[in-house]
């Protein structure tokens, strides 16, 4: 699973949500066949389709050389319906607990 770097948190992937597409940054060399072979095992679900892109790195000035960071590609995978992927936070407390 070190193709998978992390799931994405924006605005755009919170919405996706609604239509069973979930984000996520991959390493740039990944391929998508590699992906999706990882998520279905990893999560047990059946991937009906998915779109990528490649995002540029950003610059980075260190003095008065100019450089910039690696490039990642980010994967929006649409599951087929009745799957999903449960969300990976912290169980809430529950406030209304008599004690």
């Amino acid at each position: 699973m070190n193709g998978i770097k992390y799931g994405v948190v924006t605005g755009k992937s919170i919405r996706l949500l609604g239509q069973n597409q979930y984000t996520f940054n991959v390493e740039s060399g990944s391929t998508r066949t590699e992906v999706k072979r990882w998520i279905e095992l990893f999560f047990g679900v059946k991937v009906k389709a998915m779109n990528s892109h490649r995002l540029p790195g950003k610059g980075r000035r260190m003095g008065p050389i100019m450089g910039h960071t690696m490039h990642y590609r980010r994967m929006i995978i649409t599951l087929q319906p009745g799957y999903s992927i449960p969300p990976l936070r912290k169980k809430k407390k529950n406030l209304n607990q008599n004690t």
